[in-house]
Parts: C-alpha cells; sequence; structure tokens
C-alpha cells in the first residue's frame, strides 16, 4: 500500500515516526514523505552563524541523506515560510496539498495529532490543513485516501528530556504499532543524518521517548483494542 506523511519541517519525519517508517517500508509499502518547509528559521541556527537561507539549505541536504537511509518512494521538500505557516493563505497550502495528495495517490494520509506533540504553531497548521484536505477530498475524488493516521505519543512515565511534549488519552489512540530494534536502528540513522540537530536530538531523547512502539489517532475511526498497522482492514496483504 501507499502512504504520505505530511510534516512542516525536515526532522519531524525522524523525531518519532521513523521507526514506523522502516517498518513499513520493510514490509514492502511505498512510503512517501512531503515536507513545507526547510526549517531554516531554527534557532538552531544562530550556534553557527547562518542565515535562514543557508541553514535551510543544510537542513534540505540533510534530508536527502534521511531519504537514502530510511529508503523512501519519494520525498518532496517545499520552501514554505518556516514558523510562518500561520501567516500564509490556507486555501494556498491546501491548494498545494491536495495537488500533491492527487499526484501520489496514497491510501493512508499521516500527519500529527491536533496537539502537534511540541505544540509548536506550524505543526497546528499542518494538522488542520491536512484534516481539511482530506475531508474535501472523501467527498469530491473517488480514489481519495482511505485514512488518515495521526502521528501521537502515548501518555509515559519515562523521562521527556528537555522539552515538554503533548500525548494523547490512551482512549484516543487507535494504533499502536511494534518495532523491531532493526527498524528503531534505522530511525538512529536517520536522526544521525541531522548533524546540525545532534544536540537538540540528545535533549529530546527522541529515541528512548517514542521507544518500541509508534502511536498513531485514526481520524474518526475508533479501534478499541489498538490495531497494530495504520493499513489495518484496508488491505487483506
Amino acid at each position: 500500500m501507499r502512504v504520505l506523511y505530511i510534516f512542516p519541517h525536515p526532522d519531524d519525519e525522524s523525531f518519532g515516526p521513523a521507526p514506523a517508517i522502516a517498518s513499513q517500508i520493510r514490509q514492502g509499502h511505498d512510503v512517501f514523505l512531503l515536507t513545507y518547509t526547510r526549517g531554516g528559521a531554527t534557532k538552531v541556527r544562530h550556534k553557527y552563524g547562518y542565515s535562514i537561507e543557508q541553514m535551510g539549505d543544510i537542513r534540505f541536504k540533510e534530508m536527502l541523506n534521511v531519504a537514502k537511509v530510511l529508503n523512501l518512494t519519494d520525498m518532496t521538500v517545499l520552501d514554505l515560510p518556516d514558523s510562518g505557516l500561520k501567516e500564509l493563505d490556507p486555501m494556498e497550502i491546501e491548494n498545494i496539498t491536495e495537488k500533491h495528495i492527487r499526484s501520489v495517490g496514497p491510501d493512508v494520509l499521516v500527519t500529527y495529532a491536533v496537539h502537534g506533540i511540541s505544540g509548536f504553531h506550524d505543526h497546528l497548521v499542518a494538522h488542520a490543513i491536512v484534516k481539511r484536505v482530506f475531508c474535501k477530498l472523501r467527498k469530491e475524488w473517488e480514489k481519495a485516501p482511505k485514512r488518515l493516521a495521526l502521528f501521537t505519543l502515548a501518555p509515559t512515565d519515562t523521562d521527556e528530556g528537555k522539552f515538554k511534549l503533548h500525548t494523547s488519552k490512551e482512549s484516543e489512540i487507535d494504533c499502536a504499532i511494534p518495532v523491531s530494534a532493526q527498524d528503531i536502528q534505522k530511525a538512529a540513522e536517520a536522526l544521525g543524518c541531522y548533524k546540525t540537530y545532534q544536540e537538540v536530538i540528545r535533549d529530546a531523547k527522541v529515541l528512548e521517548r517514542t521507544g518500541d512502539t509508534i502511536f498513531f489517532e485514526f481520524f474518526q475511526e475508533s479501534y478499541k483494542p489498538h490495531v497494530n498497522s495504520i493499513f489495518h482492514a484496508l488491505t487483506d496483504g
């Protein structure tokens, strides 16, 4: 099957979902990634003395390495304003998103849960845009994606590291994907591609926080107990 992950920034695909992505690719699914920005506005640029444009170029090059490590089917990185999605006409982002979804033809869309995990406004905008386009396509297109899966974290007592993260209630989680040591290693290699972000990755304790299970909510669906694949009930495979 085909799945399209849509996130606002470089590294969003690796800060949590990467083990699930590695698992899906290992199982033979086609995994696509659309990233709205090059992430140049990050405060990390000040550490290196880079301009927004320079940082964006560097992070884009880091993403190219991530695509190779994870063996993504395809990756598209746009150059919308990092930290500025809330100032854009949402219809502009929706049109771009819809066009890309139609070109990929995914069975499943993935983006952030409504809280955006970090709560950063670009994450919240991405959630709203993807959800609206998903609902629109269901009404207008016979080949519309069959499911919108929302990447999230489950409540835990594990040390969250330097950054406070939002989680979903147990009752809101529909899918819990068990990932292998091989998948976790692939995720670690993907994170390692972000050379400029190693301090942030260490402080965030990314792999420690996600562990060996990756969680998703399903929009307007409910599965109790959790299913173990975002493709559950969509295929016999």
